[in-house]
């Protein structure tokens, strides 16, 4: 399996078979190229412009945008309710944890998570091998908040998404401040994670580089 950081809250996910799932597509206005590729599944954890932009994906896809047990091109996929800020959705709405379960293992993509997660939340999630975590704060959890949900899923890797970068159009926090709450952080100077054989570890962080950085 192969996770690439297209940028932003979006990944591009190809299993064993060749199957592409993309998550929380965004629009050209953030500074990341948008993506024109091909998708099997799209999923959707909230409808804002920067993560649930459509229109130039190839492949006629699955769009899961909902809570709820789904069989996309055969790969289960939860989608769990959560919310966008601390206030329970009154200031910034839904948001949609999804958990999928690709080639052997899971991975959850928490997509714009403003609060921190309860025992039940937790237990909802399970046992986690990749976790795609915003930390940029302002819109989400932030550094502090998301290393307590990180230790608290307690996954075998980490990968930290939703803050700064250079080309990004608005204000985040930066991945430095994630790094400091960290114990265990890897740079790969790569847009692309390969993921294969049993993993060990636990909470390793690894940083990946925006592909569709401009």
């Amino acid at each position: 399996m192969e996770i690439t950081w297209l940028g932003h809250a979006s990944f591009l996910i190809e299993d064993s078979k060749g199957r592409k799932i993309l998550t929380d597509p965004y629009d050209n206005s953030i500074g990341y190229k948008i993506f024109e590729g091909k998708a099997d599944v799209v999923t959707i954890s909230h409808h804002h412009f920067d993560h649930d932009y459509i229109k130039n994906i190839k492949g006629n896809p699955e769009i899961l945008d909902k809570v709820g047990l789904f069989y996309a091109c055969d790969i289960p996929i939860e989608g769990i309710p959560s919310y966008h800020d601390h206030s329970k959705g009154t200031k910034r709405g839904e948001n949609i944890i999804f958990v999928l379960e690709i080639d052997g293992y899971k991975i959850c993509h928490l997509g714009d998570l403003g609060h921190e997660l309860s025992v039940e939340d937790i237990n909802k999630i399970g046992d986690i091998d990749v976790l795609l975590i915003p930390i940029g704060g302002i819109y989400t959890i932030d550094a502090k908040e998301a290393s307590i949900v990180s230790n608290a899923i307690n996954s075998h890797i980490i990968i930290p998404m939703h803050y700064k970068v250079p080309s990004l159009s608005f204000d985040l926090n930066k991945i430095e401040d994630f790094i400091e709450t960290m114990e265990n952080t890897e740079r790969l100077n790569s847009s692309t994670l390969k993921i294969e054989g049993k993993l060990k570890d636990r909470n390793k962080v690894k940083i990946l580089e925006p592909q569709n950085a401009i």
